[in-house]
């Protein structure tokens, strides 16, 4: 399991908001100071908004702007860069090659690129209903693994 502090910024009945500073492999490469990559990585890190599922912990011990950590599951990373990048692709490939024709012009390339943007739309609107299927089940999603007992309020949360 990755575990990856953050900071609760809004609740609900069965999730909470977390706050997360997205990171790089940057910050555990041995190149990394004579890096140029590390140097914009370093430049660009933003936060994230992530929907946590409460897991074993009750919605009414949580604040706003409490320090927490929560786990992703190694398999759902894997699982979802697999779904996210390959069946959109698989998609397009798939269209391209059923709208394709073995005789080239330009009208039926045109028909074959057509059959590859549906294809790909085909596959992102699958990873999509997919991914709301999904929405609330523990195995798929990030869990709250622990709470800062002692919170520390941040401002500027909203």
């Amino acid at each position: 399991m990755i575990l990856e502090p953050g900071i609760v910024v809004s609740k609900a009945a069965d999730s909470v908001m977390v706050e997360t500073i997205q990171k790089t492999t940057c910050d555990s490469c041995a190149a990394q100071p004579g890096c140029g990559h590390s140097v914009l990585s370093k430049l660009t890190s933003s936060s994230v908004q992530i929907r946590v599922l409460l897991g074993d912990f009750d919605a009414n011990e949580i604040r706003l702007g409490q320090s927490v950590t929560i786990g992703i599951p190694d398999h759902v990373v894997v699982k979802g860069s697999l779904l996210v990048y390959l069946v959109p692709l698989i998609g397009a490939l798939l269209g391209a090659w059923l709208m394709g024709s073995p005789v080239k012009s330009p009208e039926l390339d045109l028909i074959s690129v057509m059959g590859a943007f549906v294809g790909l739309v085909c596959g992102g609107m699958f990873v999509h209903l997919r991914s709301q299927k999904n929405d609330n089940n523990a195995e798929n999603n990030p869990i709250l693994c622990d709470i800062d007992k002692n919170p520390r309020m941040f401002e500027g949360i909203s």
